[in-house]
């Protein structure tokens, strides 16, 4: 899953990136957060090759530093994605308000504060884990990475998780599913008053939203089953712990699948970046063919 992933979600947000880069004369607010959400899955992504490599090898043991790396990343693309979702349902809930970019958060410079803020947040939110990780590299010689779960005194780890769960979950796909009902709300109402379908991006929102609770509500749920698991206190037979681990596994490439699927709603959500990219692309067709 995670070869085919890199696959898809390769071509496709750098198909976005270099979109954004030499094609869009003119940014927006939501042009900044899909930027960065599509430069974050794109960084992601390229971690999964020697990930990949090591699972179907089944090599526990990885390079220290890569290890380190390689779960920071994995995770930080994690909840920097359904944050800057949330930001782009944000943002066009106001443009539906303010259609003349009025209000103060449709502007340029706030989406670049907002952007660096959620960094920062998203870092803040990760440097547990990294410390976790750290000491138990330290603990096993600095020779078995191993994941989220598996890491550290199984009630302290928890504990972490599901603040970060509450924190770098549940609260954005709140808001989230908040602001697309509310678009949703303001859109069916328009459709009454002026008899114009928009029915197309009403289903846009709603899949956004529906895509992240589908995704990423099995690997947080089996992230906490599985440290609730390693407690003593629960004295679980290997067997079950064997079986909820092996679900826990499964549920890790279904959660980063949103990496492949994003490119999609980049397409789908702004209307100037597909004219711009076929109008790049009918200018390289004519290149093309006056070279020949």
């Amino acid at each position: 899953m995670y070869g085919l992933e890199f696959t898809i979600g390769f071509i496709g947000n750098l198909v976005v990136i270099l979109g954004y880069i030499f094609c869009l004369p003119a940014w927006k607010s939501t042009n900044v957060y899909l930027f960065n959400l599509s430069v974050s899955d794109l960084i992601f992504l390229c971690t999964l090759p020697e990930l990949s490599y090591n699972y179907a090898h089944n090599l526990k043991k990885f390079n220290s530093a890569l290890c380190v790396v390689n779960r920071y990343i994995l995770h930080v693309n994690l909840y920097s994605s359904i944050l800057f979702m949330m930001w782009v349902s944000v943002d066009r809930f106001l443009l539906l308000c303010h259609p003349q970019r009025e209000h103060i958060l449709l502007t340029l410079k706030a989406a670049l504060c907002i952007t660096i803020l959620n960094w920062i947040w998203v870092n803040a939110q990760i440097t547990p884990l990294i410390i976790f990780i750290i000491q138990d590299l330290e603990q096993n010689g600095w020779t078995v990475c191993r994941d989220f779960a598996s890491l550290g005194v199984a009630k302290v780890t928890l504990i972490y998780s599901i603040v970060l769960t509450i924190t770098g979950y549940v609260m954005p796909l709140g808001a989230l599913f908040l602001s697309s009902q509310r678009m949703v709300s303001v859109l069916v109402k328009r459709e009454e008053v002026l008899g114009t379908s928009f029915q197309r991006p009403v289903r846009i929102v709603r899949v956004a939203a529906i895509m992240f609770l589908v995704l990423y509500t099995p690997i947080h749920i089996m992230r906490n089953v599985r440290l609730a698991s390693r407690l003593s206190e629960l004295n679980l037979s290997k067997c079950t712990v064997d079986y909820i681990n092996a679900a826990y596994i499964v549920t890790r490439p279904i959660g980063f699948a949103h990496s492949a699927i994003n490119p999609v709603f980049y397409f789908l959500m702004t209307d100037s970046f597909k004219e711009a990219l076929h109008d790049k692309w009918r200018q390289l067709k004519r290149m093309i063919m006056t070279a020949s």
